[in-house]
C-alpha cells in the first residue's frame, strides 16, 4: 500500500545492492573494520552466525564427524605440491614473510630485513593441505577409516571487490575434511554433506535452494567433482550457498595420505571436503528481508520474541515489569521448533515506539509492546514480523490477545513464521525460473529484457576442456555463469542450446554473486 511508511530509506526494487546495506547498518549487524574487505561483526548479526553454527554444528557432530582445530599458517611449499590447487588461490593468498618489526628512521615500523622467514607462510584460504598433513600422520591402516574433522575457522582470501557477509577478504566458516577407502565411499559422504547443507538451508534458514553438481568450469580447484547449493535471491541472482567436493586421490598423494589394506598392500586414500561460511547471513539478508529491514527466521533468530514494556519513569512501571516479567517467564518454558523460546524482556529506557523499530529492522520474529492499558485490560500488543503491516488501514498489524493466549499461542505462532518464510521464498523463486529456451539469442535477450530475470534451465551437451571454454566466454558477455545440474532435473529431450549437439543434462544459467 502506498501509504504504509516503511522503516528503510531505500526500497529493494529500487536499488537491490544499496538496501542490502542499509539492511545490515538499519538491523545493527556489522560495519567496516577501517582494513579493506575485513567487517566488524556486531551482537545481532553475530548472534545469527552463532545460531547457524549451533544448529549445522548439530548436524555435523549427529553425522560422526569430529571438530578439531589447526594453524592460520600454512607452509607455501603445502600448496605448492598441488598445482591445480595452488594455481586456483594464487591471487588471492595474503602471505606472511618477516616474524618482526623495527623502527624506521620516521618513526614507524618496517619488518625488519634480519626477521625475514626462512619460507613464506600463507594466511588460510582453505585448509585441505594442512589437514592432509595430519591425515598422513594419523592414517595408516585401514582401520583408521574413515577420517571424519571438522574445524570452525576464519580464512583469509585476498578479494578484490568486497561485499559484507557476501565477500570479504577475511570470512568465517566451518570445513569438514574426511578420508576414506575408496571412491564409493568418499562420493557417498560428499553427498551426505550436501543433503545436510540442503537440509540445514531449507529447514532452519528457510532458504529453498537447489542441489547439484557444478560444471567442470566451476570445480574447486583440485576436486574431481564439486556439488554446490544455490539460493536464489530477491533480485534474481543466484548465491552459492555451500560446496561439497570429491577430491579423489590428487591431495592424498601430495600429502601422502596412505593406509594399509587388509592384505598388507599401501593404498591412497580418497579424500573430500565441505565448507559453508559466514556467506549465508548475506543470503538470509537477500532472501528474507523487506523494506522495513531485516525478517530472521525463528529458528535462527537470537532473541524469538522480545517484550517492550511501556516505560513512562514513573513508580508503576514496577507493576508493568512485573506484568511482562511474568510472560516471560511463561514463554521461557515453552518449547518450539525443538528448542525451548528464546525470549528478551527489554527494559532498557526509551520510547517504545523507537524500541519497537529497532527490533523491526532487526527482525525479531515476534515483538510484544505492552502499556499501562493493556496491562489493566490483561492484555498485550503483539506484532508478527512477517506479517507486519495492516493492508486495510496501513498501520502495523498488531493483534490483542490476554496475556494467557499470547503465552499459549506464540509456539506455535513461530512455527507458522518459519514455514510461511520459507513457502514464500520458494514460491518467489519457483515463479522466476524459466524453461523452455532453446536458442542462445533467445537466452541472452531474456536476461537482456529484464531488471531481475531470475534463472533460466537450459538442456546442455555438458562439453568439457576448450570447447566448454568456448561456452563460458559467450556467458560472460552477457554476465551470465553456469550454477549447477540439479540432481532431480528432468529427463533432456532436444539438443544443446550452446553446441547444438544432443542433451545430456539440464543446468542452470543465471547472473550470481
Amino acid at each position: 500500500m502506498s501509504n504504509i511508511r516503511h522503516a528503510l530509506n531505500i526500497k529493494r526494487q529500487d536499488d537491490f545492492a544499496q538496501w542490502y546495506q542499509e539492511v545490515i547498518s538499519a538491523a545493527d549487524m556489522a560495519e567496516e573494520s577501517g582494513v579493506r574487505g575485513c567487517m566488524v561483526i556486531k551482537p545481532w548479526g553475530y548472534g545469527i552466525w552463532e545460531r547457524m553454527q549451533r544448529l549445522l554444528d548439530d548436524r555435523i557432530k549427529a553425522a560422526g564427524i569430529q571438530n578439531a582445530y589447526f594453524p592460520i599458517f600454512i607452509p607455501l611449499k603445502n600448496f605448492e605440491r598441488e598445482a591445480d590447487h595452488v594455481e586456483g588461490f594464487a591471487k588471492e593468498m595474503a602471505v606472511v614473510t618477516h616474524h618482526r618489526l623495527i623502527a624506521d628512521r620516521e618513526g614507524g615500523l618496517v619488518p625488519d630485513p634480519e626477521a625475514k622467514l626462512e619460507e613464506p607462510l600463507v594466511v588460510r584460504p582453505t585448509s585441505e593441505t594442512i589437514i592432509g598433513d595430519a591425515m598422513s600422520r594419523w592414517v595408516q591402516s585401514w582401520r583408521d577409516l574413515p577420517l571424519k574433522l571438522n574445524q570452525w575457522a576464519n580464512v583469509v582470501r585476498w578479494e578484490m571487490r568486497t561485499r559484507m557477509f557476501l565477500r570479504t577478504s577475511e570470512f568465517l566458516w566451518q570445513e569438514g575434511h574426511t578420508a576414506h577407502a575408496n571412491a564409493d565411499e568418499a562420493r557417498e559422504e560428499a553427498m551426505r554433506a550436501l543433503e545436510m547443507y540442503r537440509a540445514f538451508a531449507e529447514e532452519d534458514v528457510a532458504m529453498p535452494v537447489i542441489a547439484g553438481e557444478k560444471p567442470e568450469n566451476e570445480r574447486f580447484p583440485g576436486a574431481t567433482e564439486t556439488w554446490s547449493i544455490e539460493a536464489m535471491m530477491q533480485d534474481g541472482k543466484a548465491l552459492q550457498a555451500g560446496t561439497s567436493h570429491y577430491l579423489g586421490t590428487s591431495f592424498a598423494d601430495a600429502s601422502d595420505i596412505r593406509y594399509q589394506d587388509a592384505e598388507g598392500g599401501q593404498q591412497l586414500c580418497h579424500t573430500v571436503s565441505w565448507g559453508m561460511s559466514t556467506r549465508m547471513v548475506g543470503g538470509l539478508i537477500m532472501t528474507h528481508g523487506d523494506d522495513d529491514g531485516l525478517r530472521v527466521p525463528p529458528k535462527l533468530a537470537p532473541h524469538q520474541v522480545v517484550i517492550l514494556p511501556m516505560l513512562r519513569d514513573k513508580p508503576e512501571d514496577a507493576a508493568l515489569i512485573d506484568y511482562c516479567e511474568q510472560l516471560r517467564a511463561a514463554l521461557a518454558e515453552k518449547w518450539t521448533l525443538g528448542e525451548p523460546i528464546r525470549v528478551l524482556l527489554d527494559t532498557r529506557p526509551g520510547k517504545a515506539a523507537a524500541k519497537r523499530w529497532d527490533y523491526v529492522r532487526k527482525g525479531a520474529p515476534i515483538i510484544i509492546e505492552v502499556g499501562g492499558r493493556d496491562m489493566d485490560n490483561g492484555v498485550v500488543s503483539l506484532l508478527r514480523r512477517d506479517s507486519l503491516w495492516n493492508s486495510e488501514n496501513g498501520k502495523p498489524a498488531f493483534h490483542t490477545p490476554s496475556r494467557k493466549e499470547a503465552a499459549e499461542q506464540i509456539p506455535a505462532m513461530l512455527e507458522d513464521i518459519q514455514s510461511s518464510l520459507f513457502a514464500s521464498a520458494k514460491d518467489r523463486r519457483d515463479a522466476n525460473i524459466t524453461r523452455g529456451i532453446t536458442e542462445m539469442d533467445a537466452l541472452a535477450e531474456h536476461f537482456r529484457g529484464s531488471r531481475y530475470p531470475g534463472w533460466v534451465e537450459v538442456e546442455w551437451s555438458k562439453p568439457t576442456g576448450e570447447s566448454l571454454e568456448k561456452v563460458v566466454e559467450q556467458l560472460k558477455a552477457h554476465k551470465l555463469t553456469f550454477r549447477n545440474v540439479a540432481i532431480d532435473a528432468e529427463p533432456v529431450s532436444g539438443t544443446c542450446i550452446f553446441t547444438g549437439e544432443p542433451a545430456k543434462e539440464r543446468i542452470y544459467v543465471a547472473r550470481a554473486y
